[in-house]
């Protein structure tokens, strides 16, 4: 379920969420120069304390508030006496109760509140600056953490895939597209993901799911101006049923990538 591996100079963490028997999610969480970047679910607090233990970091920095990244933040703030930051968007929804659906709370725990302070436009590692880019889309309060001396990037959930299939009820296409934009004004080296893991060629995997987004925008729109209906568009373009969909109660849906990029026409 848990699996300790270095690239570069960076400590990956990464936790495999089994449902039934079989694998279905992947989360990350990071160690570089005294930075912890994210912490994974509470769902695995068990497997992640060993780790905690074994190793030192001098703060935690959240690349956003969902339950998948910040599970055993409480933890750490009990037991180890160290800062943890987040966007200024995300303070309050941190210091909440599981205040997340009920599926959510089954599959990444139950993450008790707990207190986080703002980010601010920098954020200084051991030795190293990182400057924090705010890329909202997948979150109101999502960021990502740059290294403009290495090229080394924390992309959080702002990649995930290069084809995204099924987003959830609160995300926007348009405003991921913009966030993506942002980063790629920077020259982006290795990326680390909070699902997709270590990604060597960072800034031309983004490049990739950028292409792939403007194009299924186009594609949406065009489908609209010919007067199908969103079902219908969705139907054309996602005709595959994910299990998410259903299990999520209609929070994840491939129906919202198409309302989402029709936002300003619908």
């Amino acid at each position: 379920m848990m699996h300790v591996s270095k690239e570069e100079d960076v400590t990956c963490v990464k936790m495999d969420i089994m449902l039934g028997g079989k694998k279905a999610n992947t989360v990350y969480a990071f160690l570089v120069d005294g930075m912890l970047v994210d912490t994974g679910p509470q769902s695995l607090e068990a497997e992640l304390t060993p780790f905690y233990d074994k190793h030192s970091f001098d703060f935690v920095a959240l690349t956003h508030s969902h339950e998948d990244h910040t599970g055993t933040a409480p933890w750490i703030q009990e037991n180890r006496e160290v800062p943890i930051y987040v966007h200024q968007k995300g303070i309050e929804i941190c210091a909440e109760k599981y205040n997340y659906p009920k599926y959510r709370q089954i599959f990444w725990g139950k993450r008790e509140g707990f207190e986080a302070s703002p980010l601010g436009d920098t954020i200084q590692s051991a030795n190293n600056e990182w400057k924090v880019i705010y890329t909202p889309g997948h979150a109101d309060d999502h960021v990502s953490f740059f290294n403009e001396e290495t090229g080394t990037l924390f992309s959080g959930d702002l990649f995930v895939a290069p084809k995204t299939k099924v987003i959830m009820n609160s995300e926007s296409i348009p405003t991921i597209m913009e966030s993506i934009r942002a980063v790629l004004n920077y020259d982006v080296g290795s990326m680390f993901c909070c699902h997709a893991g270590y990604i060597k060629n960072g800034k031309s995997m983004l490049k990739q799911k950028l292409d792939y987004l403007e194009n299924l925008s186009g594609e949406v729109k065009y489908l609209y101006n010919s007067r199908l209906s969103i079902t219908e568009i969705r139907e054309k373009i996602f005709p595959k049923k994910y299990s998410i969909i259903s299990r999520s109660g209609g929070e994840w849906d491939s129906l919202h990538i198409i309302t989402s990029i029709l936002s300003d026409e619908i």
